[in-house]
């Protein structure tokens, strides 16, 4: 045997030493533009890509590149686990501020509402007018069958909506404590009456929407289920002659709600004739490229049923007026009009 130690001493990983000589190497000719980059992210993170000037917005994809290069270099060799923990951070947080969203939430916001909401609607006008014809459809339906007898009501309308009203009604009755009922204070009208009648109908506006991957039949159901409520509350109060009160009552917020309730089944019909009839794409990609539209609907419907429900809540009873109702109605038609139909200029409509 040969007597050499070397020879018959068995193989050793190299020693740490050589590692952490090798970290210090990569990271001390590297260092210098990680120190630039973070700099820069830094800054981004507290006042946003506008902190930076224009040398340093050109600066700072090439150093992002930089430091994913390292990244890749740094666990192609296996240094140390610190470094590569501080690579990752950096690099995470330099990737948001290089392809992440350049507005705030606020200008988000403001965008959603001044285009993205208004446009979304209208390239949906034929499912808007499928949802507007169901509705009438049960509203006509439900006035047809209570105006001819009451006992439809109680069938019709849940107990909850009905809150003690029916075919046992007098005019007196929904005339001191329905129509014009006094204000019953901030307290109750914003804190319970808004909060009720959001949530209610919320609820109703997104298992409308929702129903539409249902191939939209639920969708048009329910739908057309609000306007048979709507319907049969018209006829009790036809048939007690106070027609003109109860649509000066209901209109003062009912064309922003029943505006959402349309807008929500509209996405939810959308949504379902992209999975029908997905044309030249996959119903999977359909989903993917009309699913942000419907959804923007959805959304942009529950905002109307908050401004809806503070309508309700608070206004229809502080206004104790039927000609001043009908007025408000009115400046709603025309201010929803107008919002959906505006286009500034140089926007396709």
């Amino acid at each position: 045997m040969n007597g050499d130690p070397a020879a018959i001493a068995p193989s050793q990983s190299p020693p740490p030493l050589e590692i952490i000589l090798r970290s210090s190497e990569f990271r001390r000719a590297r260092e210098t533009s990680w120190r630039d980059l973070a700099g820069l992210v830094e800054r981004i993170e507290k006042h946003g890509i506008r902190a930076l000037s224009t040398d340093e917005l050109q600066s700072l994809p090439l150093l992002y590149r930089a430091a994913l290069s390292a990244l890749s270099v740094a666990r192609s060799i296996a240094l140390d686990r610190n470094l590569l923990l501080y690579l990752d951070n950096l690099s995470l947080r330099a990737f948001l501020c290089v392809y992440g969203p350049r507005i705030g939430f606020w200008r988000g916001f403001q965008d959603f509402l001044r285009h993205g909401f208004p446009a979304a609607v209208g390239s949906a006008r034929w499912h808007i007018l499928i949802a507007v014809v169901a509705l009438a459809i049960g509203g006509v339906a439900g006035f047809m069958l209570t105006v001819a007898e009451e006992s439809w009501f109680s069938v019709l309308v849940p107990a909850s909506l009905a809150a003690g009203r029916g075919p046992a009604s007098t005019r007196a009755e929904l005339y001191q404590k329905e129509l014009f009922a006094p204000w019953p204070g901030a307290l109750n009208a914003i804190a319970v009456l808004a909060n009720f009648l959001f949530t209610h109908n919320t609820v109703v506006g997104i298992l409308a929407f929702g129903l539409g991957f249902a191939a939209g039949i639920p969708t048009i159901l329910l739908t057309g289920y609000q306007g048979i409520v709507l319907g049969a509350f018209m006829a009790l109060h036809y048939n007690r002659g106070l027609a003109v009160d109860f649509l000066g009552w209901v209109s003062i917020h009912g064309v922003t709600e029943l505006t959402a309730i349309v807008l929500c089944g509209a996405a939810g019909l959308l949504i379902a004739d992209k999975i029908l009839f997905p044309g030249r794409y996959s119903r999977i990609d359909n989903l993917a490229i009309h699913g942000r539209t419907a959804g923007q609907i959805a959304v942009g419907a529950v905002l109307l049923l908050f401004v809806a429900a503070i309508l309700e809540g608070v206004f229809r009873q502080l206004v104790q007026a039927t000609p001043a109702r009908l007025g408000i109605a009115a400046a709603t038609v025309l201010v929803w009009s107008c919002y959906f139909g505006y286009r500034p200029i140089g926007e396709s409509a």
